[in-house]
């Protein structure tokens, strides 16, 4: 049984998660924009563990790909603020801090996060590591190449499965043996990938498995999604249920979306597959 222990409760992931996004940011792909006021963080964030998210996933630093960088201390104050005002609100509530920059998560776990989400996987900031060994945290680990404005030209595999499996199992290697005891592994779907390649990665996913630690699906609402049904990111729910599904009968142990209402409906669904009761 793969657990996460989160600011003291063990949650089980023998039933999946969902980790809903919630991004204090002016220029996301999808909801740029539309949570940076503390009225809609705290709208957004009630809506979500109300539709049974597990976990609340806060960035201050878009990562979609070309997008500008920000400093420091302006990803530390977007992403603090939320996570205070959150916490205040719903005291409970496990948030996930989406960053890949060291003094971030420090900042924000001290502020109250329980976990923190890499999406470089400790390549851009070489402290990442150490530090949350440090904070004794959840790390999710996520594979991508470069930086988001550089990612996209770096899409040169020759087995996008296998290198990124081989990747993720050096990182969480070199994870384990600076202290950091719950690692969660991400594919990065998108992320340095072509749209074949994240089809690819998909539907191999069971394959991520061997790894020993939980997995995460981070689909929704992606271009993949989108550009294969010639349809925009606003009509791409469907298709990211749908994926979600797969990615769930693949071994994914949590979700990471927009729209929690429906990836919870997966889980449940899933879990009448599965024969299992929540």
């Amino acid at each position: 049984m793969q657990t996460l222990n989160c600011r003291g409760n063990l949650i089980d992931l023998s039933v999946p998660k969902v980790m809903g996004i919630i991004n204090v940011t002016s220029d996301s792909f999808y909801d740029g924009g539309k949570t940076f006021s503390d009225k809609n963080i705290l709208k957004q964030a009630e809506e979500m563990l109300s539709e049974g998210a597990t976990f609340l996933d806060i960035g201050g630093y878009s990562t979609r790909p070309n997008a500008d960088e920000i400093s420091e201390s302006e990803e530390i104050r977007r992403v603090v603020e939320a996570v205070e005002i959150i916490l205040k609100n719903f005291p409970e509530a496990l948030i996930s801090v989406d960053t890949f920059r060291s003094e971030v998560a420090k900042k924000a776990v001290e502020a109250g996060a329980a976990m923190v989400n890499d999406v470089s996987g400790g390549i851009l900031d070489s402290e990442m590591f150490k530090t949350v060994a440090k904070l004794k945290v959840p790390y999710i680990l996520m594979h991508t190449r470069g930086t988001p404005k550089t990612m996209t030209k770096l899409t040169d595999y020759k087995n996008v499965t296998m290198e990124v499996l081989k990747d993720l199992a050096e990182k969480i290697a070199l994870a384990r043996a600076e202290g950091i005891n719950n690692i969660i592994a991400d594919p990065g779907f998108g992320f340095a990938k072509t749209r074949e390649q994240s089809f690819q990665l998909l539907s191999n996913l069971e394959l991520f498995q061997s790894l020993d630690v939980p997995i995460l699906a981070g689909v929704s609402r992606k271009s993949f999604i989108y550009k294969t049904l010639e349809t925009s990111v606003g009509n791409a729910l469907n298709g990211t249920t749908s994926l979600n599904t797969i990615a769930l009968l693949k071994g994914a142990s949590i979700l990471r979306v927009h729209d929690v209402k429906e990836a919870v409906e997966c889980v449940k669904l899933w879990c009448e597959i599965s024969g299992i009761r929540d």
